[in-house]
C-alpha cells in the first residue's frame, strides 16, 4: 500500500512539470506578418528572435530543473512539496509564440528569396 501511495504521489507531481524547451511546439504565426518586411528587416528580426527564443528556452529549462527538485523533494522527503511545482506557463507560452515567429520569419524569407535559415531543430510549421 506504501509503494502505490509514492507512485500516486510520483503520477501527480510529474504530471504538472514544466516541459523542457525542446518539448515546446510552435504556435502558429502567420508569415503574412512579415511580408512587406525586407530581406535587411527580416534578417535584424530574426537575429532578435533568435536571441530572445535563447534567453526564454534558458527559462523554461530552468523551471522544468526547478519542478524536477520540487518533484523529488515531494516524492521522497516532504509531500507538500508537490505545491511547488508550478508546471507550464507564461514562459512556455512565450517560447511558442517565439518558435512560430521563427517559422514565419523563414517562410517569408523563402518567398523573398533572402536565404534566412534559423540554425538548430525546426520546429514543425503547423
Amino acid at each position: 500500500m506504501h509503494k502505490l501511495w509514492l507512485v500516486a504521489v510520483a503520477a501527480m507531481t510529474t504530471a504538472g512539470c514544466a516541459s523542457s524547451s525542446k518539448e515546446i511546439q510552435a504556435a502558429y504565426v502567420s508569415p503574412v506578418t512579415y511580408q512587406n518586411y525586407t530581406c535587411q528587416q527580416l534578417t535584424m528580426e530574426a537575429q532578435a528572435l533568435s536571441s530572445r527564443a535563447a534567453i526564454v528556452s534558458g527559462a523554461q529549462d530552468q523551471k522544468r530543473t526547478n519542478d524536477a527538485i520540487a518533484t523529488t523533494a515531494a516524492v521522497v522527503v516532504f509531500w507538500p512539496a508537490a505545491f511547488l511545482v508550478g508546471g507550464d506557463g507564461q514562459t512556455a507560452a512565450e517560447l511558442a509564440n517565439l518558435k512560430g515567429q521563427m517559422v514565419a520569419v523563414e517562410q517569408a524569407s523563402i518567398m523573398k528569396k533572402c536565404a534566412i535559415q534559423f540554425q538548430g531543430e525546426r520546429p514543425p510549421a503547423s
